[in-house]
């Protein structure tokens, strides 16, 4: 099997980075808002704070599992695409249609039997974009330019989190909240398709079946030992990363009895503090692994950043309301810096120690299930085991006890690194 149109050996394509940079940008910024508080703050409209970690759990945790399965069937089918636009053009569009469509249709629904699928849908779509994305870098940029090219797509994400938090402090509704974000991020994505010189595939098609499908989704650990380790760090500190994402205002509502109004500006505060230090991370990280060529101790200080900023979490609400609040925003500081550090490096490192170049797209997805598993988990145990145990043990101490559990397994995460041997 042949193809046209690869990467050039020193560079990649002219106007490639800044085209990364937006469709990374729109894909983050239409998933982002509802999983950083609007979901959230709908749920407690419509059920109330008591009922809505559990419920919240369940939909992110379903939508995360779905997503889990998205993107190494994704990278195997776009692998063997024959289209005359290319291999990952395509889904991408697919992608970028499917989650405008499902994003918009959640605005309105109050319903929760609806909510549920709309939700799984719209993780679907954007992980076929993502995962396609993915598999672009991997096709048209250098190995000498990894890093930069991995840094500045990571410093999208930061961008996505803090517009975010403004979308959903300034938009007055549930159903502006959902629409904005999602038409903007389809548009970033259209833009990128239309510019994209994508990799064409020539000569036979080869057949895909059953076999095929599931075996997208192995990895044999044992055999490529520094695949596996790395995928277990990545998913680890995911993990401990993901323990914040959905929970964040649910937080402030239980420990610190704050109203909606108060928990959507508080959230643009925590924000502002960790988008700014991701970005620095993200940027900085990723020239510096270029420059010493590392990309090891970058994914450890990851860990390191993110479990301290989480355990700081655990201590906030044990310390009185004021100092407990300039502590949150002490610790977001930490985990948006460990983040940054981490996209920094991840793409880069994961392409680094790919078991074979022919199934790049394949084996990239089966990365990003380190990235969605731990989403599909983190909400389940909190929501329906972790903080209904704890708040039974220690009346108030559920989130303290979650926040403590995950930012040591984070910590660990960025330290297991180090069992890497093929990457410096």
């Amino acid at each position: 099997m042949e193809s046209v149109g690869r990467v050039d050996e020193q560079r990649e394509p002219k106007g490639f980075a800044f085209l990364y940079l937006l469709a990374n940008f729109g894909t983050y910024f239409a998933i982002l808002p509802p999983t950083l508080g609007g979901m959230s703050i709908k749920l407690q409209n419509l059920v109330g704070v008591e009922r809505a970690p559990t419920i919240l759990g369940l939909m992110m945790g379903l939508g995360s599992l779905v997503a889990l399965f998205t993107q190494p069937i994704i990278g195997k089918l776009s692998d063997n695409t024959h289209s005359k636009f290319g291999m990952r053009k395509p889904w991408i569009l697919l992608g970028t249609i499917g989650f405008l469509l499902a994003l918009t249709a959640i605005g309105p629904v109050e319903a929760i039997f609806l909510l549920v699928p709309l939700w799984c849908l719209a993780q679907i779509f954007s992980n076929v974009v993502q995962g396609s994305l993915h598999a672009v870098v991997a096709d048209q940029v250098p190995e000498h330019r990894l890093g930069f090219i991995s840094g500045l797509g990571g410093v999208a994400i930061p961008c996505a989190f803090l517009l975010s938090a403004l979308t959903l402090n300034i938009l007055p509704t549930d159903l502006l909240r959902s629409i904005v974000p999602a038409a903007i991020g389809g548009v970033l994505c259209l833009i990128f398709i239309l510019m994209l010189n994508d990799r064409v595939l020539t000569g036979t098609r080869s057949k895909i079946n059953i076999g095929d499908v599931f075996r997208s989704f192995s990895f044999q650990p044992l055999k490529y030992r520094d695949y596996g380790i790395t995928w277990i760090s990545k998913a680890m500190i995911m993990f401990c990363f993901a323990s914040i994402a959905s929970y964040l205002t649910l937080f402030l509502a239980s420990s610190f009895h704050m109203n909606v109004a108060q928990q959507l500006q508080f959230n643009v505060y925590t924000t502002v503090c960790s988008v700014v230090m991701m970005a620095v991370g993200s940027f900085v990280g990723g020239w510096a692994s270029d420059r010493i060529g590392k990309r090891r101790v970058f994914v450890a200080l990851s860990g390191t950043c993110i479990g301290l900023g989480v355990l700081s979490l655990a201590v906030s609400p044990l310390i009185g309301r004021e100092a407990g609040l300039s502590l949150v925003l002490v610790g977001q500081t930490f985990t948006g810096l460990g983040f940054g550090l981490f996209l920094s490096v991840d793409a880069a490192l994961c392409i680094d120690v790919l078991p074979d170049p022919e199934t790049k797209a394949k084996d990239l997805g089966v990365f990003n299930i380190a990235n969605t598993l731990p989403g599909t988990i983190a909400p389940l145990v909190a929501g329906s085991v972790v903080l209904p145990i704890g708040n039974w043990i220690a009346p108030g101490w559920g989130f303290s006890i979650w926040f403590a559990l995950t930012g040591v397994i984070g910590v660990l995460g960025g330290a297991i690194i180090f069992k890497v041997r093929g990457v410096p």
